[in-house]
């Protein structure tokens, strides 16, 4: 019993428990937050702690606490496409180079090594520029930006299985490439692409939130984390409660995802370890 509570520090509980806070805030916005878009001027700009409004109102009269929990969903469901997506274009063409070498390895790695030679943000902000920004615009080039470096870590994770013995085994034993990718060397790498899985959705919640920072992401008046804190720049002196909040909001969700993300690992190594 005491094995399986190994590693559960309170820095984990605590990453757990604001993952599972920000997961009802985006499956259930309208249960904790109905009225978050509706606007009233009288009450335009209150300051924290006003009665009714804890974190205050914008220049509209929207509640600011409503509106953390709203733009949670264009916050998360954006960061999680793009490690989905980055992670399924990383484990095919990342299997394909590692596996068969040649020249699908020289094609696949070229791109890869020309995607993360240029500053991405820079990249994703004249992309969506010149397709015309929005949300799922954003959302497509930071996937396409993204992939090269998943499509790197599972090409030398297939390389450095595909030398071991048990590999050599399958092959002697004419299975089929796919079976042997997907039954033997997939067992042996998912761990680190999990990992990375964590990783890229906290680093998409802060690339997505950048640019709609910018006015590339959501439109103007929608619910959005990075949106807020672009909002809440004109009205930072009278109630910097948006801001703060919102950044607060940015920085410990990711922080609990990469937590989390680490303690996956950790787990499966144990797991692993018990298991030899």
């Amino acid at each position: 019993m005491k094995e399986k509570r190994k590693g559960l520090t309170p820095g984990v509980i605590i990453s757990a428990l604001i993952l599972l806070i920000v997961l009802l805030w985006v499956l259930f916005p309208q249960l904790f937050a109905p009225n978050a878009l509706a606007q009233d001027i009288t009450n335009s700009s209150l300051p924290a702690g006003s009665p009714g409004h804890i974190l205050g109102t914008d220049t509209l009269g929207r509640d600011v606490l409503s509106l953390i929990i709203a733009g949670s969903r264009s916050a998360m469901v954006g960061p999680i496409c793009i490690a989905l997506g980055s992670l399924i274009i990383g484990v095919i063409f990342g299997n394909l180079a590692g596996w068969y070498g040649g020249w699908p390895d020289r094609i696949i790695s070229a791109y890869a090594d020309l995607t993360l030679s240029m500053p991405s943000m820079l990249l994703a902000i004249a992309a969506a520029g010149i397709i015309g920004g929005g949300y799922w615009v954003s959302v497509a080039v930071m996937i396409i930006l993204y992939s090269p470096a998943d499509i790197r870590l599972v090409r030398a994770s297939v390389i450095q299985q595909k030398s071991k013995p048990y590999i050599e085994s399958a092959q002697l034993m004419r299975l089929k490439p796919f079976h042997i990718l997907s039954r033997h060397i997939f067992p042996n790498i998912y761990r680190i692409v999990l990992v990375n899985f964590f990783l890229n959705i906290a680093y998409g919640l802060v690339s997505m939130s950048s640019l709609s920072f910018l006015g590339l992401g959501v439109g103007p008046g929608d619910a959005d984390w990075g949106r807020q804190l672009s909002d809440g720049r004109s009205y930072l002196f009278n109630n910097p409660s948006l801001s703060i909040g919102t950044g607060l909001a940015i920085i410990l969700t990711a922080v609990a995802i990469n937590t989390i993300g680490s303690f996956a690992m950790e787990k499966g190594d144990q797991h692993e370890s018990q298991g030899s």
